[in-house]
């Protein structure tokens, strides 16, 4: 896939510089200032595209279908399928809190706590970013430009500015990486400053165990020709930091996009397996939605280089409709994130190197294995 944009800096830069003209100009206009009264056609548009996005924000299986389908549809929008694939990896670490690893290290709180905070991060995203999508959609539909109506949905003013760049210039690469800064700024201003969460989650031993494991790899499986799905994929270092989430977005987009091998793979692995939250769905081989080991067993180490020891059980590993219930939100605080131009620096290109995740994965999870043992054999040795 080619993209006129890329390595064009003298393209980006033009770009770059009328959407801070327009950032500031907006800035420069009262927020405080009443919205004029919608017209009825608008109002119907703008309570569809509510009715949609709650219907399908049910739970992490059916945004993460959402992301792939409107993906399909609308090919251009490529933040639907990053967000497609980041989704996945936020419904595998949802059932990892209820699978055969995780549960012999956190206490049944830590695991609900843990399950809370990627639940709310995962439904503010989508009733965040979907609205776009389908607006984006309706402006197609009229053939003409609706984004005009984001506030209405309370999107930030960042995004609309965006937005009708895109509809000016179409480049792929500024709306998502765009979408990566909006949507991480989001997150950071309703899940990671919120006090409930730095108590309950960020601040705890238990999610600073957790990130010491490396247990928050972020993986896409894709297909060649191997039976077994190849992966690549990045790690998060700092989940906390804002500036770490927005690179390690940037470097996902960059595996993703920028290798046409891998795009179609990845992308035919997605349609031909259905994201139920089981890391099943990827390697079958290594985890299954199906407890295979005998109630009360003691863990002893089943895996090699991401192979299972001969005659050792697969890893238990849910799918989401047996590990967890869907959850009520609260609505989210409408207030917008945007008040810094600068943020549009994250949009400059920058070239990413690697990708091959495979051994670091096997790494940890032989890590979390020999961590299970070593808290089994310390409590034994207390008894």
């Amino acid at each position: 896939m080619v993209f006129p944009w890329l390595n064009n800096n003298k393209l980006i830069d033009q770009q770059l510089l009328k959407i801070k003209e327009d950032l500031v100009e907006k800035m420069k206009c009262n927020v405080n200032q009443p919205m004029p009264p919608l017209q009825t056609w608008e109002q119907n548009i703008i309570d569809s595209i509510v009715n949609v996005t709650n219907t399908l924000n049910t739970n992490n299986v059916t945004r993460t279908a959402a992301y792939l389908n409107f993906y399909i549809r609308h090919p251009d929008i490529h933040w639907a399928l990053l967000g497609h694939m980041v989704s996945r990896n936020g419904g595998w670490h949802m059932t990892d809190l209820k699978g055969d690893l995780l549960t012999r290290l956190i206490s049944e709180k830590e695991q609900k706590n843990y399950f809370l905070f990627l639940e709310r991060g995962n439904w503010l995203i989508f009733q965040d970013v979907f609205p776009q999508f389908l607006l984006y959609h309706h402006s197609l539909r009229m053939k003409r430009n609706l984004f005009y109506l984001l506030p209405y949905l309370n999107v930030s003013t960042f995004m609309e500015t965006i937005w009708n760049h895109y509809w000016e210039n179409r480049n792929y690469y500024l709306l998502a990486i765009a979408t990566v800064i909006n949507e991480q700024n989001y997150l950071e201003k309703h899940v990671i400053q919120n006090h409930h969460f730095q108590k309950t989650v960020l601040n705890t031993i238990g999610f600073k165990l957790y990130d010491f494991l490396r247990f928050n790899h972020i993986i896409f499986p894709y297909v060649e020709n191997e039976t077994k799905p190849a992966l690549i994929g990045a790690t998060l270092q700092h989940f906390a930091s804002l500036h770490e989430r927005i690179m390690l977005g940037k470097r996902l987009y960059s595996l993703l996009f920028h290798q046409e091998n891998v795009l179609q793979g990845v992308l035919r692995w997605a349609k031909k397996n259905k994201h139920t939250g089981s890391r099943a769905d990827y390697w079958g081989h290594l985890f299954h939605h199906v407890k295979e080991s005998l109630p009360g067993t003691i863990y002893k180490r089943r895996t090699k280089k991401c192979e299972l020891k001969k005659g050792e059980p697969r890893i238990y590993s849910p799918q989401l409709k047996f590990a967890w219930e869907n959850i009520k939100h609260e609505d989210a605080v409408s207030e917008d994130w945007f008040h810094d131009w600068k943020v549009i620096h994250y949009l400059k290109e920058e070239t990413f190197s690697g990708g091959d995740i495979y051994e670091d994965y096997c790494k940890t999870i032989e890590k979390i294995e020999l961590t299970i043992m070593a808290k089994k054999a310390i409590f034994l040795r207390k008894e």
